[in-house]
């Protein structure tokens, strides 16, 4: 292998250790350390630490504290000091908190670049004018129509060269030299990579290393150039854009490199930071120990819901002893963590209610587009490619005129506003106009007209939408249908109504507004695959082939859709007045139960709100100024795939995925591996992108809302420049007195034979990798609703039967 190939394979690693983001109009969880999933939490954190000056872990009084109250048992530190083979730290619990105490915690600083160093000898903060007119630049690149002119150069290396090249920002700054270094470059990406490689002198991981820092020293941009190649992967296409983004930032620590030939210092000083990258990436002792506490902090939460699942598997094999009727309605969730409370308060009112945990796009994966609307958008986890585009049902001609003529008036009217010789003028004469509105929104005196509560069915009968074919075929329909319902562990003892809930959130002036939707549906609210998937349920030819395959589906059972707002829980029937007049009364009795329901789930969620009462939830949704409409998926850290009667009995507080799942109709086991190789991921991503928010608002996370500036339509800035920025808002974690987040890395518990799942994690590296490496901690269920057995890595399981008991906690005057 060439030196010119290694530098590029060095490029690729590198770029792929980034975890995507999607922009903000699909904005989705993602975990943060994606391209770790190959890396031990201790070994993880020391690379972030090098290559982003990241933290990975909390504070250390974090783990102090909870040392103090009893929550983290002598046995937990045990357990996470025999998981942790190797290094520096003593095998004594006492002795382990006497230096927890006594260490001081790790000072997190990043590797230093080129660029950096050349700022150093000046005095000057060079990095931050690179990543300004780097940031810049992308930001007209991967514009979505922000911007009222759009670039005419395609590709981002090329585009960015041609620019620099004329650019005088950075000598009006200081920092001369470089226009005259950049008219010398390559003109393509690769080979910038391949000459600046040689140039810097540096080998093997080292180069990597490197490259791994200059893509972090723009992170937000990195992550969403990853996001290009990602949507590319699913298409079956291939992209080379964090390449070009790769290049770009390399090209100014070349051009410094060149431009100061003659400067002794810098490369005398550039010689002792490239030795830095060549050394290991041993994890320092503090950051050893803080993951170490992690780790008993997780295990001692594991062992109280192992408890509490117990207890209430116990409480539930108890009321089955009294004979129950059989459910009027089966009410189908989406496994997202804010449903685990609403269920608990439908069945509370509702005892003739069922409720079942699936993904919020009940197994159909689409791109659906609206009437009105100008685009498509993906209505599935981001995991996974549309398998079909469905369209809604094409209006009467009169209605479809109105649409398109208020659609062209209002896009004249926005780019009348953002104008260059109205703008000013619009906001003198104009913006008065608007505070009518803004009143009415912020004390939510308007009425609430939800868009999605009145749209058109979906067409499913295959046809053609600007020459792509639309719809859903027959088959495909069948083969939708079946894998929906066995995922739902929902094959027989159909209810007459099976009411299927998507989930959206309403909020105003709110970029990360599709945060608060159905990451199941790609950042969309879940009516669409509701409504998609209780038309293909109810379609008899449909029927018709699910009875030939085992699926009987009774004569009057009727599929519903409905919508269940996260911000004020209240959930809706969707298309009701289209329902058959022989399910009015069960639907009446059903919308009653919604409403008790959702009075219940809001005097508990408003608990959680600092100031707020069940009054001010439809306030705080409609209000313009609000940061805090809801607390979205903050403190979810555990995932359950098991029958509802483990979970019915137990309040979890909002902090479980349920899914739903009954391996005794698994036949074969395929159901169990879709669960454990897509909705169990997708928690884990959500669960991390929490985590890595909380542990480090400046890498992962996104800032304060209150100076978040929208840049091309994807995106936010903090403030008026720098990065892109990644994660979750402050004020998505943080009340401003109290964390709203535990960060806790997911625990999954499944119901299912130890086999089985060992089975799924040998056939799925990627499952493996997030298992072995610590980033999910698997727990096996048994038949009796008890925690039976640890995932401990490499295929094997660790009994944990009596590690659920309490433990007795470790005082301060004992551990010294």
């Amino acid at each position: 292998m060439t030196a010119q190939t290694k530098a590029l394979v060095a490029a690729d690693a590198a770029c792929a250790r980034v975890a995507p983001v999607w922009p903000l109009q699909a904005f989705v969880a993602v975990n943060p350390y994606l391209g770790m999933a190959d890396l031990s939490l201790p070994q993880a954190a020391q690379r972030l630490a090098r290559v982003a000056g990241a933290r990975t872990l909390q504070p250390r009084s974090v783990y102090l504290a909870a040392l103090d109250a009893g929550e983290i048992a002598p046995e937990d530190l045990l357990a996470a000091r025999a998981a942790m083979p190797g290094g520096d730290l003593p095998a004594d619990a006492a002795a382990l908190i006497g230096l927890a105490r006594d260490l001081p915690e790790t000072d997190v600083q990043p590797l230093q670049t080129l660029v950096d160093l050349a700022g150093d000898a000046g005095g000057r903060a060079w990095s931050d004018l690179v990543v300004d007119r780097i940031s810049a630049h992308a930001a007209s690149v991967f514009d979505v129509g922000q911007a009222a002119w759009a670039r005419p150069v395609d590709g981002l290396y090329a585009g960015w060269l041609m620019d620099a090249r004329i650019d005088r920002t950075p000598d009006a700054a200081g920092l001369t030299g470089l226009r005259a270094q950049f008219a010398a470059l390559p003109e393509t990406a690769a080979a910038l990579v391949e000459e600046a490689a040689a140039e810097l002198g540096l080998q093997g991981e080292a180069l990597e290393l490197y490259f791994h820092r200059l893509m972090m020293s723009v992170g937000g941009w990195a992550a969403y150039a990853r996001h290009a190649a990602w949507q590319a992967g699913l298409e079956g296409r291939s992209d080379d854009t964090p390449l070009q983004l790769l290049a770009i930032r390399l090209a100014y620590d070349l051009a410094v490199l060149r431009a100061n030939a003659e400067n002794s210092a810098l490369h005398e000083a550039w010689q002792t930071a490239a030795a830095a990258y060549a050394v290991s990436d041993q994890p320092a002792r503090a950051l050893q120990l803080d993951c170490l506490l992690q780790t008993a902090l997780e295990r001692a939460d594991a062992r109280r819901l192992a408890r509490d699942l117990e207890a209430g598997s116990a409480a539930s094999a108890d009321a089955t002893d009294i004979a129950s009727p059989s459910p009027d309605v089966q009410a189908v969730f989406c496994i997202d963590v804010r449903s685990e409370v609403y269920r608990r308060s439908l069945e509370s009112v509702a005892p003739q209610v069922e409720t079942l945990g699936f993904a919020g796009f009940f197994g159909f994966a689409i791109a659906y587009k609206g009437t009105g609307e100008e685009a498509r958008s993906a209505r599935c986890p981001v995991l996974l490619a549309p398998q079909a585009f469905v369209c809604e049902a094409v209006p009467s001609k009169d209605v479809a005129e109105r649409a398109d003529l208020s659609k062209r008036m209002a896009s004249a009217w926005a780019a009348f506003k953002l104008a260059a010789v109205s703008s000013f003028a619009f906001v003198e004469t104009a913006g008065l106009g608007y505070l009518g509105k803004l009143a009415a929104d912020g004390f939510a005196l308007g009425k609430r007209a939800d868009a999605r509560l009145a749209a058109a069915p979906p067409a499913l009968a295959p046809s053609t939408a600007a020459g792509e074919a639309t719809g859903l075929p027959l088959e495909q329909r069948i083969a939708a249908a079946e894998g929906a319902l066995r995922g739902m562990s929902l094959t027989d003892g159909f209810a007459r109504i099976v009411f299927l809930v998507g989930h959206g959130a309403t909020s105003r002036n709110n970029p990360h507004a599709h945060g608060l939707d159905c990451g199941a549906c790609g950042g969309q609210s879940g009516e669409a695959n509701a409504r998609v998937a209780a038309a293909v349920l109810n379609d008899p030819e449909v029927r018709a082939a699910l009875a030939g395959r085992g699926i009987a589906i009774p004569e009057d059972t009727l599929f519903v859709a409905g919508l269940h707002d996260t911000t004020t829980d209240e959930v809706a029937i969707l298309d009701a007045a289209t329902l058959p007049a022989s399910h009015a009364e069960d639907l009446a009795k059903l919308s009653g139960a919604l409403q008790a329901a959702g009075r219940l789930t809001r005097a508990e969620r408003v608990l959680r709100i600092a100031g707020a009462s069940e009054q001010d939830i439809a306030a705080r949704a409609a209000d313009w100024a609000q940061v805090r409409p809801e607390w979205g998926l903050a403190g979810c850290s555990a995932f359950i795939a098991a029958p509802r009667a483990r979970t019915a009995k137990v309040d979890l507080g909002g902090r479980a995925f349920l899914h739903t799942y009954d391996w005794r109709a698994d036949e074969g086991f395929g159901v169990l591996e879709v669960v454990m190789t897509a909705p169990m991921v997708v928690a884990s991503w959500i669960n991390l992108q929490y985590y890595g928010s909380s542990v480090d608002q400046r890498v992962f996370g996104s800032g304060n809302k209150v100076l978040h500036n929208v840049v091309g339509g994807i995106g936010v800035l903090e403030g008026g420049g720098g990065d892109l920025r990644v994660g979750l808002p402050f004020q998505s974690l943080h009340d401003g007195e109290r964390e709203a987040h535990a960060a806790r890395r997911l625990s999954v518990v499944i119901e299912a034979p130890q086999e089985a799942i060992r089975d799924v994690i040998a056939r799925n590296e990627g499952v493996r990798q997030l298992l072995d490496s610590g980033w999910i901690q698997l727990f096996v269920m048994d038949c009796e609703g008890r925690i039976a057995a640890r995932y401990a890595g490499n295929l094997a399981f660790e009994d944990w039967t009596d590690v659920s008991a309490p433990a007795p906690a470790l005082h301060r005057e004992e551990a010294a």
